[in-house]
Parts: structure tokens; C-alpha cells; sequence
């Protein structure tokens, strides 16, 4: 088991935050982009 820092991190571009890999993203994280369901809805707005 992996510690929670060894984790891969990125930033959200929405909220500027850094969010760590979950395992329900483990087959599509490349193609996460946003920490979160409100960070993907507001996309427009920065």
C-alpha cells in the first residue's frame, strides 16, 4: 500500500488546488483535469 504522499498530484485549474490520484480515477487520471464536480461546472468562469 502506498502512502498518501507518494501519491501523483495535480492542479486544478479552477481553484489553483492540488488534488491527489483516487482510485476510482486509477484508468482515467491522464484525462482528469478538475478536483471536483463544482470545479468542472464552473470551467468558464475564471
Amino acid at each position: 500500500m502506498k502512502k498518501k504522499s507518494d501519491l501523483p498530484v495535480k492542479t486544478c485549474p479552477v481553484c489553483c488546488r492540488e488534488f491527489r490520484w483516487r482510485k476510482k480515477w486509477e484508468k482515467i487520471w491522464d484525462e482528469v483535469k478538475y478536483c471536483s464536480k463544482k470545479c468542472r461546472d464552473n470551467k468558464d468562469r475564471k
